[in-house]
């Protein structure tokens, strides 16, 4: 764990990546400010029940736009606005699960979960590499992890090298696994869980269908890592990572990819954070699911992943002060994390204090007036895929957008739109070139990009197509 504090920590933003996004929210603020000013003003009428009636909107331009000082302060002033409860338990939410996460990797919980299963299916090489391939799947799916998995890549790269493959089929059980498992979630934290908590709705609600959606994308990804491995076999001169996969051999043909120091420590971790992972999967269903706690999700997985993540790290190495250090440096590396937050939520705010939002949510409502239900979900999900280019950050493209769809009126489901958010936001996040994750891991195993993209576009345009034929059914079903 003493050696833990100089590994990069996992939730991990380059100064470049955060400067890059930092300016772009800072633009589209300015933007924000400008368009105050430019679009007409409007307001919609109360209804019979108080609420907005969003079918009743009246242009107002009488109305100012926001004052200059408010459109510069908006990124602080939020927090003190109707919203600013909610992104301060988001942002505590944020701050702990990284800090929590940083100290399962540090006391060796990842490394132990990866390791038992590859050491059970040593000689079940196929077996192997679908279980790992499943286990990062389920990181992504249930637990939104997908930075973090960088740490673990150079440990899967070199198990499968030994294994008789190469770099590039751990690149695909682990990173493209996990990206593909936040995309097709059951419970993320940082898409399904968040962007329902915005826009109001039950994550638990037709589970069964995002259930059909993960099986399918799992069918889909492993039929593509069955196909590498068949070209591999044919010909391993063909593998993107030959080279260096020669040279890997070469100095490390007696390495054992186990890194557990001690077969007690490594059994003793591995039962604290399985335990520690099975309960935190089933608060977020309990507090799902239960009408009583369902408003209560983010704070009670807060003071979970607070009290216990320190606990269950303390039980594992038994160093508190290290687990402490470690704790420390994930909150740290949240902090970028935060800083999108506010800007991607500032833009929502001056729109609503310069008058507009009810002006955009009437020209969403009226541009979707009259078209199919498909077809609105279509040009949503295209718009998002816009958005993910640029901003790559889940967590502020989710309150920039579903704050957005929660008071728009375009006759889908808000389970439907939170479908279509995860969708857009997750399957890009590995083929995308301004996705840090998809670009450090290609590096860290000397991949040209392009080479990625040769090589990933036959999966891709099969999955574009499950997600329009997934939108299609959700709904024809009612979802």
């Amino acid at each position: 764990m003493e050696q833990a504090r100089k590994k990069r920590t996992l939730l991990n933003i380059s100064q470049k990546t955060f400067v890059q996004v930092t300016l772009l929210l800072v633009v589209l603020l300015v933007v924000s400010v400008a368009l105050t000013y430019i679009v007409p003003r409007g307001e919609f009428a109360p209804g019979p029940d108080g609420q907005p009636d969003y079918f009743s909107y009246a242009r107002r331009d009488d109305l100012p736009g926001i004052p200059l000082w408010q459109g510069a302060l908006a990124p602080v002033l939020v927090f003190f606005s109707s919203d600013g409860l909610t992104l301060l338990m988001l942002s505590l939410f944020l701050f702990v699960i990284s800090a929590a996460f940083q100290v399962m990797d540090d006391a060796g919980g990842v490394r132990s979960l990866v390791g038992a299963v590859a050491e059970r299916f040593r000689h079940r090489r196929r077996l192997l590499l679908v279980l790992i391939s499943f286990l990062f799947y389920c990181f992504g799916a249930f637990l939104g992890l997908f930075e973090e998995m960088l740490s673990m890549l150079p440990i899967i790269a070199s198990l499968c090298v030994m294994l008789g493959y190469d770099s590039f089929t751990g690149f695909l059980c682990c990173i493209l696994s996990c990206g593909f498992g936040f995309a097709s979630a059951i419970t993320n934290p940082f898409t399904v869980l968040l962007a329902s908590e915005i826009i109001g709705a039950n994550p638990m609600e037709h589970i069964w269908f995002r259930l059909v959606i993960f099986a399918a994308m799992f069918a889909l990804l492993t039929g593509y890592i069955s196909l590498h491995l068949r070209r591999l076999k044919r010909d391993p001169s063909a593998s993107p990572t030959f080279r260096r996969d020669q040279e890997l051999r070469a100095a490390e043909q007696s390495a054992d990819p186990e890194t557990g120091e001690n077969a007690g420590a490594d059994r003793r971790v591995r039962r604290i954070y399985g335990a520690f992972l099975l309960a935190a999967l089933a608060l977020i269903v309990i507090s799902s699911v239960l009408p009583a706690v369902r408003g209560y999700a983010v704070p009670i997985l807060t003071a979970w992943f607070l009290v216990f993540g320190i606990a269950a790290g303390a039980a594992a190495t038994g160093d508190l002060r290290a687990v402490i250090r470690s704790f420390l440096r994930g909150l740290g590396a949240a902090v970028p994390t935060i800083v999108f937050i506010a800007l991607a939520a500032s833009i929502k705010f001056v729109f609503d204090r310069g008058g507009i939002l009810p002006t955009i949510v009437n020209q969403i409502n009226t541009a979707v007036s009259g078209h199919s239900l498909f077809l609105v979900a279509v040009i949503i999900y295209l718009i998002v895929l816009l958005l993910e280019f640029f901003i790559s950050s889940s967590t502020a493209k989710a309150i920039l957008v579903m704050g957005i769809l929660s008071v728009a009126s375009v006759g889908l489901t808000r389970q439907m739109l939170v479908l279509i958010y995860t969708f857009a936001d997750g399957y890009t996040n590995v083929l995308f070139p301004t996705s840090p994750v998809l670009l450090i891991s290609l590096s860290m195993l000397e991949i040209d990009y392009f080479s990625w993209l040769r090589k990933s576009w036959p999966l891709f345009l099969a999955n574009l197509a499950l997600v329009l034929g997934f939108l299609f059914l959700g709904i024809a079903a009612g979802y």
